[in-house]
């Protein structure tokens, strides 16, 4: 019973202490978590599973959208790719099609990537 609860402590710990960078890199992962059980379910033809799992990674989306700072030129690149995906998700859902799923686990890998090199070029200037 422990373990559980040491788990879930250090889980929180990990969050409340993360910078603004890596809680979207967390949103990315979990994203693309959420998308692959969509697609595991979906062959297995467990639709409540599917949708519940698609509806995640749509909040997920949803959220990362709502957040976008619009003063920056960039942002509307990421309006434009979360839209996609937005569109793609509940096209999946509605159609509980594996294809589609993976082609937007593709598209957040790409995206999650993109990060992560964004985040690593931020720490070695920051180490300059």
């Amino acid at each position: 019973m422990a373990l559980p609860n040491a788990y879930a402590q250090y889980n929180n710990s990990k969050v409340l202490t993360a910078s603004p960078a890596e809680l979207t890199l967390m949103l990315y992962e979990g994203a693309i978590k959420f998308c692959n059980i969509a697609e595991q379910a979906v062959e297995e033809k467990d639709i409540e599973k599917a949708h519940n799992n698609i509806r995640k990674v749509q909040n997920i989306i949803g959220y990362l959208q709502s957040t976008l700072d619009t003063k920056y030129p960039v942002a509307q690149d990421f309006i434009h790719i979360y839209d996609y995906l937005s569109k793609r998700l509940v096209e999946a859902n509605m159609k509980k099609d594996k294809e589609i799923l993976a082609e937007i686990n593709m598209h957040l890998h790409s995206v999650r990537d993109n990060w992560k090199e964004v985040m690593r070029i931020n720490r070695e200037k920051g180490a300059n």
